[in-house]
């Protein structure tokens, strides 16, 4: 019985600019609110959950970090864009989880729209909107959930590891950027593996196995949709790269180039990656199609040794009165024996012509 598809109802919305409309799916989650303060000699770290408890680090030659996870709690990040003096439009694009990646430069700040994808429990690829903003002395990024890929830059900055706690708020946006990137290349790889495996799995398939065409389909979708979220960054590192805003050091030009490379490699792979899964459809049917002609052929095959034989058999099967083998004391033997002689004969033609 076929089932027939609820059609869904599509209604545009159009609020004033500057309207903060959470547009996620995840409105049931606590917000949860990290704030590090740090500089070369100090480090502060607080799990809060009112976000003015971050507003006392400021104008103390300090690196103040403020994360936000949940998008959902709109009075904390009005505070927020209150306190710091944010753009109407730039709290909007925040809470808009549809948003594709982009940068916007302002006087004060740089605001940065990217999208953080990472594995739960192992094999469940997450999505997730990530929102930043770049002042002089301080970093605020907005996730949608809790879970993210920072675990390694918090405790670098903890331990005062490299160079990050001797640097200013432009070098944790490069940080952060590139903790973003580096764990894209963990993503792609993955994806190459699940090609990899579903490459070798179609040259072991069955005739009568039908799941094959619904996993290419179904790879196909998540690499368009890693596409879509990743690709976006490499103009938004790009235009980084180039930019003369005041707020980011020159000595940090640097590491944004050699993070733009990582994008650019990121985006060669997933495009290298996009056209192996559109040929593994092409792939499926070659092979599906070999098959079948390698059954056609073995039936083929039959029929034609079965075409004389069937011949003689029906020549004297007629219903005449005088037929001369008729009377013969052993023409049935010696027409199976006839029969047999052409069959023996046609196989060794066929063997001959590599057909067998």
């Amino acid at each position: 019985m076929k089932v027939k598809k609820k059609k869904r109802a599509y209604k545009a919305t159009n609020l004033p600019p500057g309207t903060m409309a959470y547009k996620g799916k995840k409105t049931s989650l606590k917000t949860v609110i990290d704030i590090i303060n740090y500089s070369n000699q100090t480090f502060t770290k607080l799990d809060c959950n009112d976000v003015e408890d971050g507003f006392h680090f400021e104008g103390n030659e300090q690196v103040t970090w403020i994360n936000i996870n949940g998008l959902n709690n709109i009075e904390d990040i009005e505070k927020l864009g209150t306190h710091y003096n944010l753009h109407p439009l730039t709290l909007e694009d925040i809470v808009n989880t549809s948003q594709r990646p982009k940068l916007e430069e302002f006087q004060k700040y740089i605001f940065i729209v990217f999208k953080m994808l990472y594995f739960k429990d192992h094999d469940d690829l997450q999505y997730e909107h990530l929102s930043m903003v770049v002042g002089p002395d301080y970093v605020l990024t907005f996730q949608e959930s809790d879970g993210d890929v920072f675990d390694d830059l918090r405790e670098r900055i903890e331990a005062a590891k490299g160079r990050i706690r001797a640097q200013g708020a432009d070098y944790l946006m490069y940080a952060i950027l590139d903790a973003i990137v580096d764990n894209y290349f963990t993503v792609i790889e993955a994806i190459g593996d699940k090609i990899e495996d579903l490459e070798a799995s179609i040259f072991e398939i069955q005739n009568d196995d039908s799941t094959t065409p619904s996993q290419i389909q179904q790879l196909k979708q998540e690499v368009l949709k890693i596409r879509r979220s990743i690709f976006p960054l490499r103009e938004v590192i790009n235009r980084l790269e180039k930019s003369d805003n005041l707020i980011i050091n020159e000595k940090s030009q640097s590491y944004i180039r050699d993070l733009y490379d990582h994008i650019i490699q990121v985006n060669e792979s997933i495009d290298l990656y996009r056209e192996m899964v559109w040929s593994l459809m092409d792939m499926y049917m070659t092979i599906i199609s070999n098959k079948m002609n390698e059954v056609m052929k073995v039936l083929t095959i039959i029929a034609t040794i079965f075409i004389p034989l069937t011949f003689i058999a029906g020549l004297y099967g007629m219903n005449f009165a005088y037929i001369p083998e008729l009377q013969y004391r052993y023409g049935y033997f010696v027409l199976l024996g006839v029969m047999f002689v052409l069959f023996i004969l046609m196989l060794i033609y066929f063997r001959k012509k590599k057909w067998l």
